[in-house]
Formats: C-alpha cells, structure tokens, sequence
C-alpha cells in the first residue's frame, strides 16, 4: 500500500524461575518497562510486541521451543527497512567445547525448561534478517558478551571503567555444573558427559543448533527449519546484527531486589540503566552512545560489569532501534 511505513516488531522475554534453586526477581519488571517504552517512544504497535513470561499463569512460557519460534517467526515476518528487537531478561551461562572442538566457552541464555539458546543459534537468526531491516538484540544476563557469534566488538573489554562496592544483588547466572545437574536428573544420563547430549536426548530438534551434528539431531530428526544451519557463513560478513549486552563475557549481570532508579522495584541492573538513559536522552542516540551511557550509569552506581556493543562500524553510529524525528519528538512530549 502506497504510504505504508516498515513494521517495527519485538519479542520480549523474562524468566523469573520462580519455585527454583535460581529464582530471580526483576526480570518480568523488566519487560514490562521495555514494552511501555517500545510503545510510548518508539512507535512500536503494542499487537507487534510479543511478550513471553514465566509469570504464574502464563499461557504460552518462555522455553526455549517457544523462544525460538517467536524470534523465527518475527524474522519471517521481516522486510528490508524493518526494525526487529528482542530483549532478554534471565540467566545466562557458558558452555564449555564439546569434545574435539577446542577454543574458548562460549554463551547462552538459560529459557525457563534450561533449554539453551547459545550464540550459534543467535547467528543463524541474523543472517535470515533481510538486507536493510536491523535486528537489536538486548541481553540482561551474565556472560553476554559475544551471544551473536562472530558479530564485531565495538565496546568490550578492552574498555573498562572503575567500580566501588557494588550494591546487593544476585547474579543472573547458573554455573555449567548446576545446569548438568538439572538437566541430568530429568534426562537420567550421567552429569558428567556434555551438556549437549542431555539437551538433544531431552529436546530433539529444539535442542540449539550448537548442539546437532550436521543440522541433524541426535535422533535423526531434521533440525527445524527456523533455525537450521542450512547455509550459516563459515566467516564474519557485514550484516544488521546489533547486540547490547549487559556484561563481558566473563562477567555477571546483577538482579536487584529493589532499587530506587527503577522506582523501587526489582529489576536488572543493565535494564534499568538502558531505561534511565533513554529517559534523559528523548533524542535519537546511537547504539554506541546507549552502550557508553549505560556503562557511566552503571559505574557511577557501584555495578562491577560492563556493558558492551557488538555490531558492524555503521551500525554502531546508527540511532538505537532507528529512532527519528517523529518518535524523538514523542520521547520529548513524555519528558
């Protein structure tokens, strides 16, 4: 239709884990004030953000199946000049190589059922974003850093701000052992054989990329085309992959219990930075300036881990989640 503006599309996921060993509780907070922000700044439809909680109640929870198949299904629903965004409040965790592999631990978020969604599978979503659209993706959670595989540091860990004590809080992490433990109770295969084995014997074609040989799983099954590996680069190329992320890859993002930027409530450290950011800044900022911003609040504060920007040198400059005049306009109205 002539006239019609690109479509602005968000999945929004918190895990609370609520009635576990590894409940926290300022994720659900969170995206709730992303959505109100979406909405009120950057004209974003409220029936275009899909919202997916572990809130008792909750119809559709965020597994990571269902995860999965709502970033698969917005990205399908993506045309070049489209604005994509997913932002993810929840644990985070590293996974060791599996045998042979060699190389460094590398990151995943933590669904509710603790089926992994690792870098790989992040990879292979933004390479299926049609040209000219962008993909943003905001990471509350430990370790990160680099959860777009191959994506290009742009602020990392090479820069680094001094931190007094840190104020209370409970890390957004379950540790590689305590994941192995859980997953092998429920599978009732031995903890100390890889995690990838517990998640594809757990669940098959759902299991992450990372974890089938060849696209295929470890039943035979076809991995499922949303995020089969079908032609995945084999080397970094230019794309529109934008990652914030609330911590280095070897550090943790706090969950704080109640805090007073966040108008007392629980809530994620680096969430509530980012929220408090926008709020001074109504006009357009760059993904770089948010990141730089957010890491200054988080400093001034006393939050020992840094928040960090992988993405290519244009998108870097790029305003965050393509804020305009229009929708600047509007974040000023709300001032």
């Amino acid at each position: 239709m002539e006239g019609q503006t690109n479509k602005r599309l968000a999945t929004l996921v918190g895990c609370n884990y609520v009635g576990t060993p590894y409940e926290l509780r300022g994720c659900i907070n969170d995206v709730d004030a992303v959505r109100d922000t979406l909405v009120a700044r950057f004209g974003f439809a409220p029936a275009d953000v899909a919202v997916l909680t572990d809130v008792r109640g909750a119809e559709v929870l965020p597994t990571g199946a269902n995860i999965r198949r709502a970033l698969a299904d917005m990205v399908a629903r993506a045309a070049p000049g489209d604005v994509l965004f997913f932002h993810y409040s929840g644990h985070g965790t590293l996974v060791p190589p599996q045998h042979g592999e060699g190389g460094a631990e590398k990151e995943a978020i933590v669904p509710s059922d603790f089926n992994l969604i690792t870098d790989v599978d992040f990879r292979l979503l933004v390479d299926r974003v049609p040209p000219g659209a962008s993909f943003t993706i905001v990471s509350d959670s430990c370790h990160s850093g680099g959860l777009i595989d191959q994506e290009k540091e742009q602020i990392g860990p090479s820069v680094c701000f001094d931190s007094g004590a840190p104020p209370t809080r409970t890390a957004r992490f379950v540790p590689y052992v305590a994941l192995l433990d859980h997953l092998s109770a429920i599978s009732g295969m031995p903890s100390s054989i890889h995690i990838a084995d517990h998640l594809v014997a757990l669940f098959g074609a759902d299991a992450s990329a990372k974890f089938h040989a060849h696209g295929r799983s470890g039943n035979g099954s076809t991995l499922s085309t949303a995020l089969a590996p079908a032609s995945a680069p084999t080397q970094p190329r230019p794309d529109e992959g934008i990652l914030l992320s609330g911590c280095q890859t070897n550090e943790t993002s706090a969950d704080v219990p109640s805090y007073e930027a966040s108008g007392g409530k629980a809530c994620g450290a680096f969430s509530s930075a980012v929220q408090s950011v926008l709020a001074a800044h109504p006009t357009p900022m760059s993904n770089r300036e948010l990141v730089a911003k957010a890491r200054a609040v988080l400093n001034e504060v006393g939050f020992e881990q840094h928040p960090c920007l992988y993405c290519t040198d244009a998108n870097a400059e790029a305003p965050f989640l393509s804020q305009g005049k229009e929708e600047a306009a509007v974040g000023a109205a709300l001032l």
